[in-house]
């Protein structure tokens, strides 16, 4: 009866099995459930795990910086770690019911911290390791920045097709969709006196979502047509169906922008004394998959928004 328990505790610790990754699901969820119950009975919260995290991921970034291997192998576990905390704040959130937007916005900027200290390490040891890059110190950073950026929206793009899916997985109450419009009026009722953190986590969060709007504008035409034919916010059983089934392919491309192949390429390319390949990597690679990702995913909220012009979900 004990083991039933804990196993279903496990699977109530997880978003979903249609977002979870292989690599996830075999190795951090695990670790991360493990780090969560030992949270919850010490009374450790989600957001420290998280802040925890960041510090970790930091630390790795330091440690890539020095072309010496066994440092990077500590960079490596340092890395490593940091996600199983990034793994285990959200499964502690949903075991306690411990959500916040802060929660979320610190889930969202802790990998922001690890890459952007993982990218000024690269850039610092490529100006002092690499004859190329020593002859034109200006050019790694360069790259770094317009990589950064790709990475910036390949994250976002991610993670918002996801919240998406789950939303008709799971209902809003299963997923942490939001429109920049309701942030905007929620950040225009909080008075700046007392409140400047609180407005600049918002604005920030605000100003994140208005780019994932703007990146797939077939999905706002979708969720203004869902709220106009179903103002009470009740789907029909059947249209959540068939768009999770159709939107249920495309969540391997969300892993494959998230966290484990991104540094399963950071790592390999680190052993190899080769950083900037990560770089490319992501530029090329990574891009390739987010710009094909959009691309399927507005034909799918295309295809929905007509059926349901169509009447074809009552």
């Amino acid at each position: 009866m004990a083991d039933n328990e804990t196993n279903t505790s496990y699977r109530d610790s997880l978003k979903s099995m249609d977002t979870e990754e292989h690599i996830d699901l075999a190795f951090y969820r695990p670790i991360g459930y493990a780090w969560a119950r030992l949270a919850a009975k010490i009374g450790i919260t989600p957001n420290a795990i998280t802040i925890a995290s960041i510090f970790l991921g930091i630390g790795a970034g330091v440690a890539f910086g020095f072309n010496d291997l066994y440092i990077n192998i500590i960079g490596i576990i340092l890395l490593v770690w940091a996600n199983s905390f990034d793994s285990a704040d959200g499964q502690l959130a949903r075991m306690t019911k411990q959500y916040s937007r802060l929660g979320r916005i610190l889930d969202g900027l802790s990998g922001d911290f690890w890459f952007f200290a993982i990218y000024v390490a690269i850039c610092i040891r490529e100006n002092y390791t690499s004859t190329f890059f020593m002859a034109h110190p200006w050019l790694i950073w360069v790259i770094a920045v317009t990589t950064g950026i790709c990475h910036a929206k390949q994250a976002a793009m991610a993670d918002y097709y996801r919240q998406f899916h789950l939303y008709f997985l799971k209902g809003e109450d299963g997923s942490e969709l939001e429109t920049a419009s309701d942030l905007k009026e929620k950040l225009a009722a909080i008075p700046w006196k007392e409140n400047f953190f609180k407005r600049l986590t918002l604005s920030t969060y605000t100003n994140y979502t208005i780019q994932q709007e703007a990146t797939a504008p077939a999905m706002q035409v979708l969720r203004k047509e869902m709220k106009a034919a179903y103002p009470d916010g009740v789907l029909p059983q059947q249209l959540r169906h068939d768009f999770r089934m159709a939107s249920l392919p495309l969540m391997k491309y969300t892993n494959i922008l998230s966290f484990n192949w991104r540094t399963i390429a950071l790592f390999t390319s680190i052993l190899a004394c080769m950083p900037w390949l990560y770089f490319a990597f992501e530029f090329i690679v990574l891009n390739i998959i987010l710009i094909y990702m959009i691309a399927r995913h507005e034909r799918i909220c295309k295809d929905f928004t007509k059926r349901i012009q169509n009447g074809q979900y009552k």
